[in-house]
């Protein structure tokens, strides 16, 4: 069999076998890796403000349409020929004559009537004048007074369709269009002009459902229109049911506008007052999110030094800060901290730096001792609570 074995592979059996033995001797040596000890979570340092709620009184800014408070159109009311009418954007005052129509052989028809009536009223008195003598009956006599009565009524027809050639204006205010203009003809129920009355305006906004109950008639309003003009409407009239789609309440405010200065059909901004709340001043920067997407601040749990996530709603929102409801009326509030923060969580609290009290925006009943968060959070890093 020797011969069979080369030198040159025997000694590659001897590597094999030296490797083998080497491998297997390190195995069985090894210790098992220690386990590691677990690392106690770090206690985080923040800095809290002790915050007392204020009394607001809320406002809510809604955007609206603004629109004349009142529009005629002016219709004729019998068929002719226009001869005169005012002209487009003329001020007119109700009661004025505004378009004359041609009277066609409507004179003549009045002067017939009065003939009638004329003639029927010598008829009554003659057999009236019977009736005392006793020569005719009664039945005649009442038959000459219903005729008289016919033809009275006749001529009041008469002046009556004479007196709607004459079209006057039913409202004060500006003439918008004329629709029959001078020269056209128009059928009784046609359109001649459409005036509108400026003044008051009337801004029309929708209200939500929670905000609704704050509104009352007569309650002020701060109205700016497009363009930058101010003025102060009054609240005259609330819908007494919600607007199906929306879901909302149409609210009028009545806006004075002496000599019509303004024109309607402008956007305005409307800011009205809602009912006063207690709420806590906050700088936007604190407000967090929890995992239920629930809007919130953390604080501090009494004195045990142990963070929450009170859920907040804002009451008032300005460009400084925002005012929030939800909070009991003392509440010291987390304005520093260098991580992610969790309900519950313990912490190590110190006051809110001086430094940065107007730049986090809670306010403090109480002063800081002088430096007691320096020692806590480097100014360096130190910064406000944001949403994560």
């Amino acid at each position: 069999m020797a011969r069979y074995l080369s030198s040159s592979t025997l000694v590659f059996l001897a590597i094999l076998g030296f490797l083998a033995f080497w491998i297997g001797g390190g195995m069985l040596n090894r210790q098992p890796p220690e386990q590691a000890a677990p690392v106690e979570a770090a206690v985080p340092h923040v800095a809290a403000s002790l915050s007392v709620a204020e009394e607001i009184v809320p406002r809510t800014v809604l955007f609206g349409n603004v629109v004349p408070d009142q529009t005629s159109i002016l219709r004729a009311r019998t068929a002719g020929i226009v001869e005169e009418v005012v002209r487009q954007g003329d001020t007119v005052t109700q009661g004025d004559q505004l378009a004359r129509l041609s009277a066609d052989d409507r004179e003549a028809g009045v002067a017939r009537a009065q003939a009638a009536v004329g003639s029927a009223e010598r008829d009554y008195d003659a057999a009236r004048q019977l009736r005392e003598r006793g020569v005719t009956s009664e039945a005649e006599l009442q038959s000459r007074f219903a005729q008289l009565e016919s033809a009275r009524a006749e001529l009041r027809a008469a002046e009556l369709e004479l007196q709607n050639t004459r079209l006057t204006a039913p409202i004060t205010g500006t003439v918008s269009n004329v629709m029959a203009e001078l020269g056209s003809f128009v059928d009784a129920g046609g359109e001649v002009l459409e005036i509108v009355r400026n003044d008051p305006l009337v801004a029309q906004i929708e209200v939500r459902q929670s905000e609704i109950t704050a509104i009352r008639q007569g309650q002020e309003a701060d109205v700016v229109f497009q363009g930058g003009h101010e003025a102060v409407g009054r609240v005259r009239f609330i819908s007494p049911v919600a607007t199906a789609q929306t879901r909302t309440f149409r609210v009028e405010l009545e806006v004075p506008n002496l000599n019509a200065a303004i024109a309607a059909g402008l956007s305005a901004q409307i800011s009205l007052a809602l009912e006063g709340v207690r709420a806590h001043r906050l700088s936007p920067a604190l407000i967090r999110l929890d995992d239920a997407g629930r809007i919130g601040v953390f604080v501090v749990d009494g004195d045990d030094e142990t963070l929450r996530f009170a859920p907040v709603e804002i009451a008032q929102a300005r460009a400084e800060a925002i005012w929030v409801t939800g909070l009991p009326d003392r509440a010291r509030i987390v304005t520093i901290s260098q991580g992610a923060l969790s309900d519950g969580q313990k912490a190590r609290i110190s006051d809110t730096p001086e430094a940065y009290r107007d730049v986090v925006g809670a306010g403090s009943a109480e002063p800081a001792p002088p430096g007691s968060a320096a020692d806590l959070i480097g100014a360096a890093n130190a910064a406000p609570v944001a949403a994560p």
